[in-house]
């Protein structure tokens, strides 16, 4: 007997993946940050911190405060996160891995160059990017393509550089291009460099049941695998991350105890923003009105950059999402990267003569 040829995806599918891609990225983000912008440029500004609500400081640790903050970030981020999980579920169902393979399972230059500019119009939050990096990586895309696209959605995100030009000023938003191209680029390149074979999560058999199953794609079965995935990714992550942003929204008060002149360009003030700002989660551009606070309550410009640099790309909570996708040592490689740069980001600052 001959060998069985492959099941071919279905032409639908791919289209579905692609409706879903457009039509949400449109609604969610490019259409609210076309007017944003323009709120942007007229008033210099786009929202209070988060970090406080509009108040002085952030309030106590407590219930209401780890409530409070729950509902005001959730609020920003829900339709993104639900957009992020129906994508990355998709990915695993709908899309040819070959496809992915081509373009991000490449471990050289070319793959994280890749996965950088396919970033660039996706725009999510690190949190909500990390149901996509999770069905990337299922897919066998490499670590350090996955991880270009995963930090520049957040780095090179081009609404928030237009926000941060008109809110901060565009030597700031000069900075943060810089430093998030060394970054996607950077930490694509190491991750890659760091291993020669691939770590794609176990259980992925879907190519060999495709290979013996001539019904796999059937519209019904397709549709079948693609709610089971995607109940699976939510049952997996979204707990978790409930859970961490309660902690860290109730533990503002101990993350950023202090928010005014007193924090100075002293190296130990740029360190410690550095490595809260890779621990905190925020929704998509809150860096911008949090440093604008902290500037026009004194903070130096160090601390203010490394905040800047750090709290978009990573989180506490987005790092567990991914936990399963990445080698542990590839998200620590990851996460110094992230920690490494914010440190640059303020000495830069202090040296281009930011605060002058």
């Amino acid at each position: 007997m001959s060998p069985s040829r492959p099941a071919r995806h279905p032409a639908w599918g791919i289209a579905l993946v692609a409706l879903i891609a457009l039509a949400g990225l449109f609604y969610v983000k490019w259409a609210p940050y076309y007017d944003r912008a323009f709120v942007a440029a007229q008033t210099h500004s786009i929202g209070a911190s988060i970090l406080t609500g509009g108040q002085d400081a952030p309030p106590a640790p407590s219930l209401h405060a780890a409530l409070d903050y729950a509902k005001v970030y959730g609020l920003a981020i829900w339709k993104a996160l639900l957009l992020g999980l129906l994508l990355g579920s998709a990915i695993q169902v709908l899309l040819p891995p070959r496809w992915i393979e081509r373009w991000l399972g490449r471990r050289d230059a070319g793959g994280v160059v890749t996965g950088g500019l396919l970033s660039i119009p996706s725009m999510m939050c690190t949190c909500c990017a990390a149901p996509v990096i999770n069905g990337l990586r299922h897919c066998r895309a490499a670590p350090g393509g996955t991880a270009a696209y995963w930090l520049g959605n957040t780095m090179l995100n081009p609404a928030t550089l237009v926000f941060m030009g008109f809110v901060l000023g565009w030597h700031w938003a000069g900075l943060r291009l810089a430093l998030g191209l060394v970054m996607v680029l950077g930490v694509g390149w190491a991750l890659n460099r760091m291993h020669k074979t691939d770590c794609t999560p176990t259980g992925d058999t879907g190519a060999t049941e495709a290979d013996t199953d001539p019904a796999f794609f059937l519209p019904g079965q397709v549709l079948r695998r693609w709610a089971r995935a995607f109940a699976s990714m939510a049952l997996r992550l979204l707990p978790e991350y409930l859970v961490l942003v309660l902690l860290l929204g109730a533990a503002r008060a101990w993350l950023f105890p202090v928010l005014d002149f007193s924090i100075d360009n002293s190296l130990v003030w740029i360190v410690g923003a550095a490595l809260v700002g890779t621990l905190f989660v925020i929704p998509t551009a809150g860096e911008v009105p949090i440093v604008q606070a902290l500037l026009a309550l004194g903070v130096g410009v160090g601390p203010a950059a490394a905040l800047l640099v750090t709290l978009p790309p990573v989180s506490l909570p987005s790092l567990a999402m991914v936990s399963r996708s990445f080698r542990r040592s590839e998200l620590a490689v990851l996460a110094l990267g992230v920690i490494v740069l914010g440190v640059a980001a303020g000495g830069l600052a202090i040296g281009l003569g930011f605060g002058g």
